[in-house]
């Protein structure tokens, strides 16, 4: 390790390269593929991250400032070729100026060859990238096709054209902090899934996603045991059901013991996605979020879910979702903004997949929102709600005022509204519950909050063969697109 450059790169507030490497694998110990002289700017390597064996490709940005040419980029490529021939994951770990200028379309040729493997590669291998550095132009493309984006707060930057050619052709003045950091990618955007508040973290946190992760798409699932690290339940509903409450309490409750890793946490608030153990087996999770917005559905946050369904299925990783729905968010701005593609999107990710899928209706489940969230009408194996859960086409107050327009036409303001609190009453209590739906088969069975756990796990090992065959019926495979 050259003492000069690491002092180059810890000036820049970053670790050098080899540092990185040794923080990502196993007891610090990795087989580098590329020969110094055969880098070009790029380590290719291989080793065992979290016990999985895996493929890294490294940039180093004290080489030319880790700038792709045609070399660099054939490098990379052959990492990814090679961790397809393993069937392991591959991790992208980008530090980059950008394209290698003096190199004027061969530097093209090298990115075009990486995205394209990084198109085969997808829903077949895991692929996570890490921004620990610039990824500038064209650079973006490859992140934005790989399943998973990390980046650490001051020093990932992504944008597809940077700050001086933004003032140059608009006029606008912004830092490459504001304009691709954590905050613009971990909240605005949603193109971050976690972001960190330094690189250590940043490496502990893919760690610790590989271990949840299969290695590829046809590793086979494992059986849930009872037992395995269960948390005591200890979450009640709020007893009003207008009062929000935070859904991660729920699912911590009912997962395996600090297992839950959460996705995309700032993005798209209204809905929580991530991953978690069930008795030892690796799950996805999407559960509404009352706390934010009441849980509703919007473009954002059906993407967001969408998203999370289909990876979920490439991989055989059952889903679990919990649904605490008002219906979808309306308004002028979302119509114009698309609310009918970006909510289609979740019905299809949930209709087209074939892996265990199982709903849990905590409270409230109203309207399209409802058959979204992983209805039985879609295609769940299996549906439960809690005791006391309102299964509808609309919340009360809507109801009766389409439902009694015409009896409250010629009605003063005050009379109006004492006969529709009635009717509301009335309509709660023959409408919003789950008893139709248990009646018609929609809804399996109603169970008690605190055997959550132990219902999930029965069904999923009871699912196993069944999902299985619907999977060979099926025989279509897909990859993970960016939603």
């Amino acid at each position: 390790m050259d003492i000069n450059l690491v002092d180059k790169q810890h000036k820049k507030g970053k670790l050098y390269v080899e540092e990185r490497l040794q923080l990502l694998f196993d007891d610090q110990r990795y087989t580098e593929i590329t020969t110094p002289d055969e880098r070009d700017g790029v380590y290719v390597c291989e080793g065992t991250v979290s016990g999985k064996r895996v493929v890294v490709a490294a940039q180093d940005f004290t080489y030319k400032g880790g700038t792709l040419g045609l070399k660099h980029g054939q490098n990379i490529a052959m990492g990814l070729d090679r961790a397809m021939r393993k069937k392991c994951p591959f991790i992208a770990v980008n530090d980059s100026g950008g394209a290698r200028i003096q190199e004027g379309i061969d530097a093209l040729c090298g990115y075009g060859g990486i995205f394209y493997r990084n198109v085969k590669a997808s829903g077949r291998i895991p692929q996570i990238s890490m921004i620990l550095g610039p990824c500038a132009g064209g650079a973006v493309y490859s992140p934005g096709i790989t399943d998973f984006i990390f980046m650490t707060d001051k020093i990932s930057q992504m944008f597809i054209t940077g700050p001086k050619v933004i003032h140059a052709v608009t006029g606008e003045t912004i830092t490459g902090e504001a304009l691709g950091g954590t905050v613009m990618h971990g909240v605005n955007s949603g193109v971050a899934h976690v972001c960190t508040e330094t690189e250590l973290e940043c490496f502990m946190q893919v760690r610790r996603l590989i271990g949840m992760l299969p290695a590829n798409c046809r590793e086979r699932r494992l059986h849930c045991y009872v037992d395995a690290n269960a948390p005591e339940f200890s979450f009640a509903l709020p007893e009003d059901s207008h009062r929000g409450y935070d859904v991660t309490d729920v699912i911590r409750s009912i997962f395996d013991t600090r297992s839950f890793m959460e996705l995309q946490p700032d993005f798209a608030k209204s809905v929580v996605v991530g991953l978690a153990k069930l008795g030892g087996e690796t799950v996805g999770i999407i559960a509404n979020q009352p706390k934010y917005m009441a849980g509703v559905l919007d473009c954002n946050s059906s993407d967001k879910a969408a998203r999370l369904v289909r990876f979920c299925d490439a991989f055989r990783i059952p889903i679990i979702t919990f649904t605490d729905v008002p219906g979808y968010l309306p308004g002028v701005a979302q119509e114009q903004a698309g609310i009918i593609r970006h909510g289609a999107k979740l019905l299809y990710a949930f209709s087209e997949a074939t892996v265990p899928k199982i709903n849990v209706i905590l409270r409230k489940a109203y309207g399209g929102a409802y058959i979204a969230m992983n209805s039985a009408h879609i295609g769940a194996d299996c549906v439960f709600s809690w005791p006391g859960s309102e299964v509808a086409v609309m919340g009360e107050q809507g109801a009766v005022e389409i439902l009694f327009a015409r009896e409250t036409r010629h009605m003063d303001s005050q009379e109006a509204r004492a006969f529709l609190e009635q009717k509301a009453g009335e309509y709660r209590r023959a409408v919003m519950n789950n008893r139709l739906g248990l009646q018609r088969g929609y809804i399996s069975a109603e169970i008690r909050p605190e055997e959550t756990r132990n219902r999930l796990i029965e069904q999923l090992n009871r699912l196993g063969t069944k999902a299985a065959i619907r999977r060979l019926i099926a025989r279509k495979r897909h990859g993970n697109i960016p939603l």
